[in-house]
């Protein structure tokens, strides 16, 4: 790390780093509170009927993001005097998306067997997905390394968002609220991103659609968007199996633990958004140094990973009860097993980065795409055979695939796979090489 920490840009992407972390820190802890004191509020049942409905609109996300996200801040990054055009382009397109989406979740609701309350739930849920048309803003900033615009207005929208919710509590009301807040979320969010988008570039109205940057585009992203899209069923598909196979109450149940799990997350985002930019520089000029910081960084991320497991095995329960309480108690188990996911995590969270920048968007999507389909007959296997703890195999065996032992199947990432191989040794932190 000695040689990361003197590079004559570090100051600039560690200033970059601490907004995001600082905000990272701050919406974790929020979020985490007033989430656990909703859960604690609804119950497991209740509370699994919002977590189906989220993860419903989420299987279908990919659809409005088109698969733009890393492309957009890598072509910002490569040709900065095309910012107009990549940005009205980009938010077209997200828009186009986004009415994309909207259509599918309307045809595949016929094909469930939800009540009408959880449908309207999905309903309102995905009308905020619109909003996050907005969000190539923050592709902008990233590009230009300054976070701290964005931070401002993220946490706008989670003061704003937090306040609704504990007034929801105060006052009893029905679920249905719950689900408007996050469309009340995003909504927030693109106001604050357009403020400090007019406060630093100027007006929007300057931005501009582009018909042959759209194709380049679409071209690059579109193996990304079905990549996403798959790597979302074996997301989010674990809750929508347990509701189908199991109950509502299951489902509350895996994700109070699935809150906790994914919470130490932000720390793998943040530190992979945050040196994006120089792993773009050194792969145009410094290829052996880009692997050599992505071991180091990887081993890094590993060890801290391998503390944060053993950190919820000796604290499961207590976690559990000191955070959701005795409703969720069953949560506590499901924890420890889930924990175990993030070392697979933490240890490739540079994975996406280098395949964006290496323009290996077809890898990606060959290896989502098998990993999804994989995972739905674990989980349909395993929550038959073990209840939720089976999802919760299932969950952890797809992360290790997906993520780690499919790359030596492609020439291209053979080289990750070795490289995330030495890094669960720690090799990163004590050799050079």
């Amino acid at each position: 790390m000695p040689n990361f920490f003197t590079h004559p840009d570090f100051r600039k992407y560690f200033a970059n780093t601490s907004w995001l972390l600082g905000e990272r820190i701050l919406r974790m802890a929020i979020s985490l509170f007033v989430g656990i004191y909703v859960a604690r509020y609804l119950g497991p049942e209740r509370f699994g009927i919002l977590s189906y409905a989220n993860s419903f609109v989420g299987l279908f996300t990919a659809i409005a993001t088109l698969g733009l996200d890393g492309i957009v801040v890598r072509e910002l990054v490569k040709l900065p005097r095309q910012r107009d055009k990549l940005l009205g382009t980009s938010f077209l397109l997200k828009v186009a998306g986004a009415l994309v989406m909207w259509l599918m979740i309307l045809i595949a609701t016929f094909f469930t067997k939800n009540d009408l309350l959880t449908n309207t739930l999905i309903s309102i849920i995905a009308f905020g997905v619109i909003f996050q048309a907005f969000n190539v803003i923050d592709f902008n900033f990233q590009a230009e390394v300054k976070s701290k615009y964005v931070v401002r207005s993220q946490f706008v929208q989670l003061v704003f968002s937090s306040f609704i919710k504990l007034v929801l509590i105060f006052n009893k009301l029905p679920l249905i609220w719950f689900a408007a807040v996050y469309s009340l979320d995003a909504l927030f969010l693109a106001v604050g991103l357009v403020f400090s988008y007019i406060n630093n570039h100027g007006s929007i109205k300057i931005w501009k659609w582009d018909a042959k940057i759209a194709k380049g585009l679409l071209l690059d992203s579109w193996p990304l968007m079905f990549a996403y899209m798959s790597y979302l069923i074996y997301a989010k598909i674990d809750r929508i199996m347990i509701k189908e196979m199991l109950d509502e109450y299951s489902v509350g149940i895996y994700s109070a633990a699935y809150v906790l799990y994914e919470a130490p997350l932000f720390i793998a985002l943040m530190v992979a958004k945050s040196v994006y930019p120089i792993l773009v520089q050194y792969y145009q000029k410094n290829k052996d140094r880009l692997f050599e910081l992505y071991l180091e960084l990887s081993s890094y991320m590993t060890l801290l990973s391998y503390l944060i497991v053993l950190f919820i095995y000796i604290f499961h329960e207590s976690l559990i009860q000191i955070t959701f309480g005795n409703n969720f108690g069953e949560a506590s188990k499901i924890l420890v097993l889930l924990s175990f996911g993030l070392i697979p995590m933490f240890n490739a969270f540079l994975r996406s980065s280098y395949m964006t920048i290496s323009e290996s968007q077809k890898i990606i999507l060959y290896t989502t795409l098998f990993s999804s389909i994989i995972n739905i007959l674990l989980n349909f296997i395993m929550i038959k055979k073990y209840g939720i703890e089976g999802a919760v195999y299932a969950t952890v065996l797809t992360q290790i695939l997906s993520l780690s032992l499919l790359n030596i199947a492609f020439e291209k990432t053979r080289v990750l796979f070795f490289i995330q191989t030495k890094s669960l040794l720690l090799m990163g932190i004590w050799s050079k090489k």
